[in-house]
This record gives structure tokens, C-alpha cells and sequence, in this order.
């Protein structure tokens, strides 16, 4: 199999490293997409990582709790998902480092660009946490921010569905799916690919945005590879 892409970045969702649990991380889940990630190393391919917190807390939903302070906490909890990815990329084999948009030097690297892109040409995988480091910005905006930053090819969304759809396939059994998108489809239509900001940025950068189901973690591969899954936003 021969990669389509150079330099990749994949936004992983925090839900997506708690398996069926639902919530804190299972690690065997986490080993399915670690392996995925290193046959696309083997390949060649430079892999930067973005994950969420949302397995162990979403900000926007902690009630009366001042908002900023709710978004450190996620920001926290990124962390603790990345150092999981980390450790289970080393366990394969895979060198990767943590960098992270809030210091913690004890544990990971502070974000710099400039270190970030020359772990990908040694061929490492780099760890996104914290976000963008600042409060109301989702993980999907620090992903299309770091896309842009590090020059990504493509955004590989990596989901619970397989694709973009007109309207929740779960409620909805007539739910269409998209093939492909523009990013101003996505914003005019008010699809639930990334938030608006994050869209926006996308859009501004002309950065690509493939979407599809994580539930098998070898959908990564596939798309590095160029068959066509999920939904392409360009």
C-alpha cells in the first residue's frame, strides 16, 4: 500500500479512547489505534495527534461552573489521554512525544513549532494536549490550528459515525450521507463536522477534513492509503 499523504494529523475524540466503557480510557482501544498509527509511520507517513478530553470531562457541561476554570480542567484531561497515546506507541515501538499548549515540563514538552515539525521529519509522532491552551476553544480548533501551523495535508476526523450526515443517523433512519463537502457547505448547512470556528479556519487555510468511523481503528490506514471512506470536506 502506498500513502497519499505526507504529513497527516488525526483528531482523535477522548470517547474514542474509553471503548464501550464510555468514559476513562481502555487500553486496549487505545493499542488499536496505536497500532493503526504505526503502520501509517512504517509507511512514511508524519503523524501528529490531537485528542480531546471527553472521557474524563467536558467543559461546557459542568453546570455553574465559571466556564474558564471547566476548560482547564478539560485541558487537563487532554493531557492524560495523550500521555496514554504516548505510552502505547512506545510500547509498539513507536517513538512519539507530548507537547502541550499549558506547561508542564515535568511530563511533556512545551508546544514549539519548530520542535513539533522536526519530530515529524525524524519520523515521531507528536501528541497535541491541552487544546489550543485557551479557554472556549474546542479540541476541533486547536486541530485545524495546529493542521495549519505544521503545514498537515489532511485532518483525519476520526468518529463514532462514518461520515457527515443532513441530520443524526441515530434518530433519523432516512439521514443522508455526504461523499463530499465544501467548508462552506459545512458552515451554510450547519453540519456537525467540527464547530464553526474550527471550520472557519479550515476553510481559511484550505485545509482538508476526512471524516469517518473510528470503530475500526484500520479506517486510518485505509485513508492514508486513499480509499475512499467517510466524508471529504475541501
Amino acid at each position: 500500500m502506498k500513502p497519499v499523504y505526507k504529513r497527516i494529523l488525526l483528531k482523535l475524540s477522548g470517547e474514542a479512547l474509553a471503548g464501550e466503557k464510555g468514559s476513562g480510557i481502555d487500553f486496549d482501544k487505545v493499542l488499536e489505534v496505536c497500532a493503526s498509527v504505526k503502520e501509517c509511520v512504517d509507511m512514511g507517513i508524519e503523524v501528529a495527534v490531537v485528542v480531546g478530553g471527553g472521557n474524563f470531562w467536558r467543559g461546557r457541561s459542568s453546570g455553574k461552573m465559571d466556564r474558564t476554570r471547566a476548560d482547564h480542567m478539560g485541558m487537563l484531561a487532554t493531557t492524560i489521554n495523550a500521555l496514554a497515546l504516548a505510552d502505547a506507541l512506545e510500547q509498539l515501538g513507536v517513538t512519539a512525544r507530548v507537547q502541550t499548549a499549558i506547561e508542564m515540563r515535568q511530563i511533556a514538552e512545551p508546544y514549539i513549532r519548530n520542535r513539533a515539525v522536526r519530530h515529524l521529519e525524524k519520523g515521531r509522532v507528536v501528541i497535541f494536549g491541552c487544546g489550543t491552551g485557551n479557554p472556549f476553544f474546542s479540541t476541533d480548533t486547536a486541530a485545524a490550528l495546529r493542521a495549519a501551523e505544521i503545514g498537515a495535508d489532511v485532518i483525519f476526523k476520526a468518529t463514532n459515525v462514518d461520515g457527515v450526515y443532513d441530520s443524526d443517523p441515530k434518530t433519523n433512519p432516512n439521514a443522508k450521507r455526504f461523499d463530499t463537502l465544501s467548508h462552506l457547505d459545512v458552515l451554510q448547512m450547519g453540519l456537525h463536522v467540527m464547530d464553526s470556528t474550527a471550520a472557519s479556519l479550515c476553510m481559511d487555510n484550505s485545509i482538508e477534513i476526512l471524516v469517518f468511523n473510528l470503530d475500526r481503528p484500520d479506517n486510518i490506514v485505509a485513508a492514508a492509503t486513499g480509499r475512499h471512506i467517510g466524508t471529504v470536506v475541501k
